[in-house]
C-alpha cells in the first residue's frame, strides 16, 4: 500500500517501509520503479534506469561543496598535481562507502542514524550524536560561506548582507522538499550539472599538462619539502570528498523511495541503486579533479604557489584566462554553496531525527547552524583558510560514520540478502583503517609542532 500525501508530513516519519508516503510530485517515479522491479511496463534503456536515478546525486553535492574549492584550490596552487591521486583515491572510497549507506537504507528500510539508535547503548548514540552535530556544523559552515562568496564575487556585494541572501535561498531550495523527493533531486541534479559544465569549461580556457596528470597518479606521494602542510590538505580533501554526514544522509534518501517488495526485487533495486552511485558519483570525482588541475596550470605552473584563497583566485584568474573564466568560476561556487547549503541541513534534521527520534523546524535549524558562519563573516576570518579547516573536521569525524556503517551492513540478520560480501567487507574496512591512520597522523604532527 502507497500512502498519498501533498507535502505535510515526510514519509520517513509517518510511515514504515511496508507504507511509504508518497507526495504528489513523486507518484510518478514510484509507479515506474515499482513497475520495472516487477518486471511489468516493458521500458527499456533509459526509460528503465531513469526512476532509479536521483538518490546519489543528491549525495553527491556534498562531495562538490565550496569546502572542496577550498582544499583543491590550494592543493593545486601550492603543490601542482602531486595530490591529484588523493582527490582519485577520495572518491573511490566515497563511491564504496556511498554504496553501503544506500544499500543498507535498502536493506533495512531505516537509516544509519535509527540503526545506531537500535542497536547501541544509549550513551554512545548520545555520543555520536554529539559528533554529527559538530560535523554537521563544520559542514554548514563551509557550504554557507561559500555561497556567500559566490554572491560576494559575482555582484560586489558585502559578505553580510551575501550571507543573508544565502540563507533566503536555502530556504527556497529547501521549500521544493513539500512537493516531493523527485522535484527535489531534479533541482539539486541541476546544479550539479552546472558546476560540471563551469568546470569543464575551466579545463578548456587552462588546458593542463596531462602528462603531469598521469605521472602524479602513477607516483602518488606527498611533499618532500613541505610533509606537514601537504598532509594537512590532503586530510582536507578526503573530510570534503568522503563526507560523514551525507553517510547518513544516503541511507535516509533509499529507505523508503522505491519498495522493493521480493529478494530479487531488492537485489534488483540495489544494482540501480548502483549505477545512480557510480554515475553521479564519478562526475563529482572529475569534478574535483579538474578543480585541482586548473588550480596546478593557472597558478602553481605561473609560479603562482599562495594562491591559498577563493578570492585571490578569482581575482587572478580574470588577466590569466580572462574575464569569462573568472565569472564561470564565480557561478560554479555558488551553485555549490547554494545546493550543498540544502543538503546539509536536511542531512541535520535527519541526523537528529535518526539518533535522538525528535526533530526540529527545518527553519530552527537553518537559523542555528548559519550562526557559526555568520560570526565568521562579521568577524572578519579568512574564509578560504575557514572552509580548509572546516574539512579537516570533518575528516575527523568520518571514523564515527564509517565504522558503523561497515559494522551494520556486515550483518547478515541486519542486512538479509544485501549483506556484505566478505571482499567488501575487507575493502570498507581497509578504507576506515586509512581514513583513521590520516587522521592520526596529521593529529601527531600538529602536537609535536612538525
Amino acid at each position: 500500500m502507497i500512502l498519498i500525501d501533498n507535502g505535510s508530513s515526510t514519509g520517513a516519519d509517518n510511515a514504515g517501509p511496508n507504507t511509504p508516503v508518497v507526495r504528489s510530485g513523486d507518484r510518478g517515479v514510484i509507479t515506474a520503479g515499482v513497475e520495472i522491479l516487477s518486471g511489468e511496463g516493458g521500458r527499456r534503456g533509459i526509460a528503465k534506469v531513469f526512476p532509479f536515478i536521483g538518490p546519489a546525486f543528491i549525495a553527491s553535492v556534498a562531495y562538490l561543496d565550496p569546502g572542496n574549492y577550498a582544499t583543491n584550490l590550494e592543493g593545486g596552487a601550492k603543490f601542482g598535481y602531486q595530490l591529484i591521486w588523493v582527490v582519485l583515491a577520495s572518491n573511490l572510497m566515497a563511491m564504496l562507502i556511498q554504496s553501503l549507506s544506500a544499500k543498507l537504507g535498502i536493506a533495512t528500510g531505516r537509516n544509519l542514524a535509527e540503526i545506531c539508535r537500535d542497536h547501541y547503548p544509549r550513551p554512545l548514540v548520545w555520543f555520536l550524536w554529539g559528533v554529527m552535530e559538530l560535523v554537521a556544523m563544520a559542514t554548514d559552515l563551509a557550504e554557507f560561506l561559500g555561497a556567500a562568496l559566490g554572491f560576494h564575487l559575482l555582484f560586489g556585494m558585502p559578505m553580510w548582507f551575501a550571507g543573508l541572501l544565502t540563507a533566503l535561498a536555502t530556504f527556497l531550495i529547501m521549500a521544493i522538499e513539500r512537493f516531493g523527493f523527485r522535484p527535489l533531486e531534479a533541482v539539486i541534479t541541476t546544479f550539479v550539472g552546472i558546476i560540471a559544465c563551469c568546470y569543464l569549461v575551466e579545463l578548456l580556457f587552462s588546458w593542463p599538462d596531462w602528462g603531469k596528470v598521469g605521472w602524479s597518479i602513477i607516483r602518488p606521494g606527498f611533499s618532500r619539502e613541505a610533509p606537514a602542510e601537504s598532509v594537512l590538505l590532503a586530510t582536507g580533501i578526503l573530510g570534503a570528498t568522503v563526507m560523514p554526514h551525507v553517510i547518513f544522509l544516503h541511507s535516509a534518501l533509499t529507505q523508503g523511495r522505491i519498495v522493493a517488495r521480493t529478494n530479487e526485487q531488492m537485489r534488483r533495486l540495489f544494482r540501480y541503486e548502483l549505477l545512480d552511485v557510480m554515475l553521479a558519483m564519478g562526475i563529482a570525482g572529475l569534478v574535483n579533479a579538474a578543480m585541482l588541475i586548473v588550480a596546478a596550470k593557472t597558478f602553481h605552473d605561473r609560479g603562482l604557489f599562495h594562491i591559498d584563497a577563493i578570492e585571490k583566485a578569482y581575482m587572478t584568474l580574470e588577466p590569466l584566462l580572462g574575464k569569462s573564466a573568472s565569472v564561470i568560476f564565480a557561478v560554479s561556487l555558488l551553485a555549490s554553496g547554494l545546493a550543498s547549503s540544502a543538503v546539509g541541513t536536511i542531512s541535520g534534521q535527519i541526523i537528529m531525527q535518526g539518533f535522538l527520534n525528535r526533530h526540529i523546524p527545518v527553519w530552527l535549524r537553518r537559523l542555528i547552524t548559519m550562526a557559526p558562519a555568520l560570526i565568521v563573516i562579521m568577524a572578519g576570518f579568512d574564509p578560504t583558510r575557514t572552509l580548509i579547516i572546516s574539512q579537516v573536521v570533518l575528516s575527523f569525524g568520518l571514523p564515527f560514520a564509517v565504522i558503523p556503517l561497515v559494522q551494520f551492513s556486515r550483518k547478515k540478520a541486519i542486512m538479509g540478502v544485501l549483506v556484505n560480501k566478505p571482499v567488501t567487507t575487507l575493502a570498507a574496512a581497509i578504507t576506515a583503517l586509512l581514513i583513521v591512520s590520516l587522521n592520526m597522523y596529521l593529529l601527531f604532527r600538529t602536537v609535536s609542532g612538525g
